[in-house]
């Protein structure tokens, strides 16, 4: 049962970090889209604002893996 439960933990912290991340990098990059159009010198701050929420999913496997490896 215990492990199941890591199991399921792990799942979750993943899942709940990609679908996060998936949401927000929509919203950033329909926006960041619009940005461009406009003002070309602004790509490279678009591109920065797309890859921040990825940070989020890195964060969730880590918490993943440390429930996982976890000796119990």
């Amino acid at each position: 049962m215990d492990e199941g439960l890591r199991f399921l933990a792990a799942g979750i912290a993943i899942g709940l970090t990609a679908l996060a991340t998936g949401w927000a990098q929509s919203r950033i990059g329909a926006a960041g889209a619009g940005t461009i159009a406009e003002k070309p010198e602004a790509t490279g701050t678009v591109f920065i604002l797309v890859a921040i929420p990825e940070t989020m999913v890195i964060l969730g496997f880590v918490i993943a893996a440390l429930i996982l490896l976890q000796h119990g």
